[in-house]
Formats: C-alpha cells, structure tokens, sequence
C-alpha cells in the first residue's frame, strides 16, 4: 500500500499543516499548545498542524504526543 503525505506551509500566518489521509475530520487539542491534531470521525489521526511555526525554539525539536495513527 502507498502512503502519502500533504504539506500546506502558510507563511502569512505561520501555520504549518500535514496530512496522512484525505477526508472528513476535525481538529484536537495535543499535550503542546502549539500543535493539534487532525482525526476522522472514527478517532484515528489523519494529520496535524502546527501554529507559530517560526517561533519555536530552533536548538531542540517539537515534542508533542499524537494518538494513534491511522
């Protein structure tokens, strides 16, 4: 099976988006203010997004917990 993924950088409003799967879905809070993630209707993650993505510290990496992948 081929996998994919959708990158959409905003850079007017520092927003980053990526994709795993096309569909119906909506948006969910992560364990980091900067990051939520992007489920279907059955829970599985799909996607997510980052916000202020030039702000972030550039001497360590972004950590957030998603769950589980679709």
């Amino acid at each position: 099976m081929a996998q994919y993924v959708k990158v959409w950088f905003d850079r007017e409003a520092d927003f980053l988006e990526v994709t795993f799967a096309d569909g119906m879905g909506y948006m969910r809070e992560t364990d980091h203010d900067s990051v939520m993630e992007r489920v279907d209707m059955d829970g599985n993650v799909i996607g997510f997004s980052i916000l202020n993505v030039s702000h972030l510290p550039q001497d360590h990496p972004l950590v957030a917990q998603l769950s589980s992948v679709a």
